[in-house]
């Protein structure tokens, strides 16, 4: 398994990027095999103040940035030499297996678009985001971001790519699926919700259990898959950081509110495209690339792009 990693994205890059590269070395196979896109003077210049062998890796060099303040669409076409735009162009002619980057998320969505390109019949695809619960289990949340303001049908499509995400990336066997609404009840929420309660009470092909109110996020009656729409996805993402800093900050030390640190978590797969894409935050440090680079690895084992081709 070849794994590319953008060594040249995020606000601490490249040298944690790097770090975290490392790290991870100890945590891959024999089969699995980093490679690094990136200035290859700064690769090697830290690698070397790491003493890590870059035999380890393989490095591909690159002499654009697209910066974190970069128009997405812009950047990418305009700068096809960064480590963004030629990572892509490997993915799409197969030369790596998955991709990750902690850079600007704008300019990965764009690239995904502009490369290996949404799957045919997903109408829109989504950021999802694994979720602890108190009782060791854990579920995926989706969408956190992509898009802000899902039809009912997307919603439904969001119910079936969760499903494949938490049966092949969680193994998890007959996923049960919710939606994210303000009451329990069918008669609860917005014209959207409702109607994307009705489609999926009668699409048999997933596991509907029904509504959930937020008020049951991260407890022990948390369902497998939880479906909401990018605005709130990403509300939640955020306010769960905010708690996770409010326990830090205050010295509390409980392994549950460590599990929610996003560090972590590492990143949030992109689904429905035809390749397995994670983007991390762009804030991380090198556990968090690590553990970026450890979900990337375990999206591309689940082959999660080719179970969403053959259910959609």
């Amino acid at each position: 398994m070849r794994i590319g990693l953008d060594v040249m994205g995020g606000d601490f890059a490249p040298d944690a990027i790097i770090e975290g590269a490392a790290d991870s070395l100890t945590h891959l196979s024999s089969d699995d095999r980093l490679v690094l896109f990136g200035d290859k003077d700064s690769i090697h210049r830290k690698l070397d103040e790491m003493k890590t062998d870059p035999s380890h890796f393989d490095i591909i060099h690159t002499t654009q940035v697209i910066e974190m303040g970069d128009v997405p669409s812009k950047a990418y076409s305009q700068k096809q030499d960064s480590s963004i735009a030629v990572g892509y162009r490997l993915l799409k002619n197969n030369e790596i297996n998955g991709f990750c980057s902690a850079g600007n998320t704008g300019a990965m969505l764009v690239g995904a678009s502009y490369t290996v390109n949404v799957i045919p019949g997903v109408i829109r695809p989504a950021l999802a985001v694994v979720v602890p619960s108190i009782d060791n289990r854990h579920s995926v949340l989706l969408d956190v971001g992509l898009n802000l303001d899902s039809k009912p049908d997307v919603l439904l499509q969001y119910g079936i790519l969760g499903s494949i995400f938490a049966e092949y990336v969680l193994e998890i066997k007959n996923p049960v699926v919710k939606l994210l609404n303000i009451g329990e009840e069918e008669s609860k929420g917005t014209p959207s919700l409702k109607a994307a309660y009705e489609l999926m009470k009668e699409y048999s092909h997933i596991n509907f259990r029904g509504n959930i109110e937020a008020n049951y996020l991260f407890s022990e009656t948390m369902p497998d898959v939880i479906v909401c729409d990018g605005f709130v996805g990403n509300v939640i993402v955020k306010q769960t950081e905010a708690f996770h800093h409010i326990f830090k900050f205050r010295n509390y030390k409980d392994s549950y509110f460590d599990s929610l640190d996003f560090e972590n978590i590492g990143g949030t797969p992109i689904v429905g495209i035809n390749a397995n894409v994670v983007i991390g935050h762009g804030v991380s440090k090198r556990k968090a690339i690590m553990n970026m680079i450890l979900q990337t690895r375990a999206v591309v084992h689940a082959n999660l792009a080719q179970k969403i081709k053959e259910a959609i």
